[in-house]
C-alpha cells in the first residue's frame, strides 16, 4: 500500500530532492501546530495504527468492521468516563482537600511561604479555600463559556482525523505517472515525500506501540492493587492510569500523585504510604520493561527526551507530548540512513 523506506543499514546519498522532501514534512508539522490542528494529526495516526493492527491477513473489509466496532466502544467508554469524572471529581475534591489541610495543620505543615522565597500560595487553610472558591469560579466563567465551542471544534477534528485515516487505509496504490522519457518530476517528488511520511508513521507505530504495552502492564498492576484494597474511586483511577501512561515520563507522575493524594485525603496516611510503596515497586519493575521495549527502540538520553516533551507541549499541547518521542525516533532513524559528508581535503602550505 505504501512505499517502504530503505533499511537504516543502507546508506544512501543525500540529494537536494531528498532534503526538499524532509522540508515538506517539517513544514507540515509546524503548520499543524501553528493552526492548532494537533488533534487532527494525533487522531489520524492512532486511527491508522488501529486499522493496521486489525488488518488480519490483509483483509481490509474485516479491519474496517472491527475498527468501527472498536471506535464505537471507545466512544461509549469515553462518554461514560467523562460523565463519571464530572460527578466524582467534585466529590473527590470535597473529601480530599479538607483532610489534606487537616493533616497539614496537625503536623505543623505551613502552606504559606515567606516573600523572601518568592512563592506565596493564595490559601493557607480550609477557610481560605472556601473564600477563594467563589472568586476562582467567577474568574473561570469566561473559560467555561467557551468550553462548548472548544469541545465542538475538537470533536470535528477527531471525526476528520478518523475519516482521513480511513481514506488513506482504503486507497489504492497510485500509479506512477511516466512519459516517454521515464518517471515524471511530479511522480519523483511524490514518491520521496510519501517515503518521508511513511517513515514518520513507522516511528510513531514503534514508539506508541511500545508505550501502549507499558501503559497496559502498569494499568493492570495498578488495577489489581486498587481493587484488592477496595480503593475509593477505582473506576475513575484505572482508566485514568492508562490514559496518563500514554504520556511519556510525566504521565506516571500525574497518576501517582492522584492515587497517593486520594489515599491520604479519602482513606488514611497509612494507606497513602502503602500506595506510595506499591507505586515505587511497580515503577522500578517498569524500568526493566522500559529498557527492553522502549529503550531498545529509542535509545535517547533522558535530557533529550525532556527537551522534546517541553517543545512538543509548547507547540501542540498534550498531542505534542505524545508525538515528541516518535519525532525524536524519526529524526534518529532518518539521520542514520545517510553517511556523513566527507570532509574536503585541506591544502597544506609549506613555508
Amino acid at each position: 500500500m505504501f512505499l517502504s523506506p530503505p533499511p537504516p543499514s543502507v546508506k544512501t546519498r543525500l540529494t537536494k530532492p531528498i532534503v526538499a522532501s524532509y522540508g515538506v514534512v517539517a513544514a507540515a508539522l509546524v503548520l499543524l501546530g501553528w493552526l492548532h490542528l494537533a488533534t487532527l494529526l494525533i487522531t489520524g495516526l492512532f486511527s491508522f495504527f488501529a486499522l493496521n493492527k486489525l488488518c488480519f491477513g490483509g483483509r481490509k473489509g474485516l479491519a474496517l468492521v472491527l475498527f468501527l466496532v472498536l471506535f464505537a466502544a471507545v466512544s461509549v467508554g469515553s462518554g461514560w468516563f467523562a460523565s463519571r469524572a464530572i460527578k466524582e471529581f467534585p466529590a473527590i475534591a470535597s473529601k480530599v482537600i479538607p483532610r489534606v489541610f487537616d493533616y497539614a495543620d496537625k503536623h505543623g505543615i505551613q502552606f504559606n511561604y515567606s516573600d523572601s522565597q518568592g512563592i506565596k500560595l493564595p490559601i493557607s487553610d480550609l477557610e481560605d479555600l472556601r473564600e477563594a472558591a467563589p472568586n476562582m469560579m467567577r474568574q473561570s466563567a469566561p473559560f467555561l463559556g467557551s468550553f462548548a465551542k472548544i469541545t465542538l471544534k475538537e470533536l470535528v477534528m477527531l471525526v476528520a482525523g478518523v475519516v482521513i485515516a480511513l481514506g488513506i487505509f482504503l486507497q489504492r496504490e497510485p500509479k506512477n505517472g511516466t512519459g516517454n522519457d521515464g518517471e515524471t518530476l511530479y511522480a519523483h517528488y511524490y514518491g520521496l515525500i510519501q517515503r518521508r511520511f511513511v517513515a514518520f508513521y513507522q516511528s510513531f507505530e514503534n514508539v506508541m506501540g511500545a508505550q501502549i504495552v507499558i501503559s497496559s502492564v502498569n494499568t493492570v498492576a495498578t488495577a489489581v492493587y486498587l481493587l484488592a484494597t477496595s480503593f475509593p474511586y477505582a473506576t475513575i483511577l484505572i482508566p485514568l492510569t492508562f490514559l496518563c501512561g500514554l504520556l511519556p515520563i510525566i504521565g506516571n507522575l500525574i497518576s501517582n500523585i492522584l492515587i497517593v493524594g486520594i489515599a491520604l485525603g479519602a482513606v488514611s496516611p497509612k494507606m497513602a504510604l502503602w500506595s506510595l510503596l506499591f507505586l515505587v515497586v511497580i515503577h522500578k519493575m517498569e524500568y526493566l520493561l522500559n529498557s527492553k521495549i522502549i529503550g531498545s527502540r529509542i535509545q535517547h538520553p533522558m535530557w533529550m527526551t525532556l527537551i522534546g516533551l517541553i517543545l512538543g507541549e509548547y507547540l501542540m499541547g498534550i498531542p505534542g507530548v505524545i508525538l515528541a518521542p516518535a519525532l525524536l525516533h524519526y529524526i534518529k532513524v532518518e539521520g542514520s540512513r545517510y553517511a556523513a559528508p566527507t570532509p574536503e581535503p585541506r591544502e597544506e602550505y609549506l613555508d
